[in-house]
């Protein structure tokens, strides 16, 4: 069996969600190729995508909220939508010559831009093949509604099936899974093992701080906030990709001698056992992140959310108990103290996330796709929820 999974360079969850399904498939014994779709559209395509992504939700992101809210409420009226259909068009050609090569049974999309595109080539008749897109925020990004040919799509959560037919979008469709993580968040690691492997003392309250792969979030701010609480801290903060954030953390460390620990780390490949040595975790709401941690249950405090779908991953997640929001009144010192000192709260947030958690999700995947292909399955949509164990209100 043979699947291509196509992704975008716009940030690294859609490259992680790739993997993470590369994984489980090629675990099954499927061939698989992943390739980023641009690449091979136009390399110069792809560059722009990728560092536009970039410096519009860090530099302008007034502007970036505008243009992506103004997508969820017009879709395929937006000057946007009509630009990314330019591009894929000019594109088809290309994209039909590389699945030609590569002689999928079946085409997964981690991006809504490459979605578009293989929806065009079905829609024309240029391409039978079955496709399956995967939404890899806790939202439904906008234009997922305007690929009717994509005949499932991955969503994060059951809760969000809801706001899919409210968006016109089939309940045959729908894929509640979650969003696909590696296999080494599965894994069970004992915050005793976590902290032995990375040398902290495991009788210390321990911070985990993340901003994302490029380290956007304000860590120095937070670091010197987290001062304030008087707890002997161990603050373990990733600075991704974001080498001047590395250096600032860093030099930060010998004035913080006396008040608590800091450790500091570029782009992690351990980011389970990191989680796992922590009792919780201060991070922008990327869906990836999010999910990982969810799976490890490891209680969250939202902060920097790149506009228009990580704040509304974090809408998602507070209002469904698993995470707790940081604002200009309510600061990482306060949430940090409170958690610590509200033993009912520490161990809520960890039980309220087992129902959210996708630690399963490549697999479930995994198998639904090599279903597929072998002809086996008929998937409807079907509520988990006993509509009998509805609460009624009125009672």
């Amino acid at each position: 069996m043979n699947v291509l999974i196509f992704s975008v360079t716009a940030g690294y969850g859609h490259i992680a969600a790739a993997q993470a399904v590369s994984l489980a498939l090629t675990a099954r014994g499927a061939h698989v190729v992943t390739v980023d779709l641009y690449e091979h559209v136009s390399p110069t395509v792809q560059r722009m995508i990728g560092s536009g992504y970039t410096l519009a939700s860090k530099y302008t992101p007034r502007i970036y909220r505008t243009c992506y809210r103004q997508a969820e409420i017009h879709g395929r009226q937006t000057f946007l939508f009509a630009l990314i259909n330019r591009i894929n068009v000019r594109g088809l050609e290309n994209i039909r010559h590389l699945i030609a090569e590569t002689s999928p049974d079946l085409i997964v999309c981690t991006h809504i831009f490459a979605a578009q595109l293989i929806d065009l080539l079905k829609q024309r008749g240029m391409l039978a093949i079955p496709a399956i897109g995967i939404v890899t925020d806790y939202t439904l990004h906008p234009f997922w509604e305007t690929v009717p040919a994509i005949e499932h799509l991955v969503i994060a959560s059951e809760l969000l099936a809801h706001a899919a037919l409210k968006r016109g979008l089939d309940a045959e469709r729908l894929l509640p899974f979650g969003i696909p993580i590696h296999p080494k968040f599965k894994q069970a690691v004992s915050r005793e093992d976590a902290t032995a492997q990375l040398g902290l003392d495991p009788a210390k309250p321990t911070i985990l701080l993340m901003g994302g792969s490029m380290g956007y979030s304000n860590s120095q701010k937070i670091i010197v906030q987290l001062a304030k609480t008087g707890l002997p801290l161990q603050i373990l903060a990733v600075c991704g990709r974001n080498q001047k954030q590395f250096q600032r953390l860093t030099q930060m460390k010998p004035s913080l001698n006396g008040i608590y620990q800091l450790f500091v780390y570029g782009f992690a490949e351990n980011v389970e056992i990191l989680m796992s040595a922590a009792d919780c975790l201060i991070t922008k709401p990327g869906g990836l992140t999010v999910s990982e941690a969810l799976a490890k249950k490891l209680p969250m405090f939202l902060t920097d959310p790149i506009p228009g779908h990580e704040e509304r991953n974090a809408e998602f997640l507070v209002n469904n108990g698993v995470s707790l929001r940081l604002t200009k009144t309510f600061g990482a010192d306060e949430a940090v103290y409170q958690f610590f000192h509200n033993f009912g709260r520490a161990q809520a947030l960890p039980a309220m996330m087992q129902s959210l958690s996708p630690y399963n999700a490549a697999d479930q995947l995994a198998d639904f796709i090599m279903n597929t292909v072998n002809g086996k399955t008929e998937v409807r949509f079907q509520s988990k929820t006993d509509p009998n164990k509805i609460l009624d209100i009125n009672e």
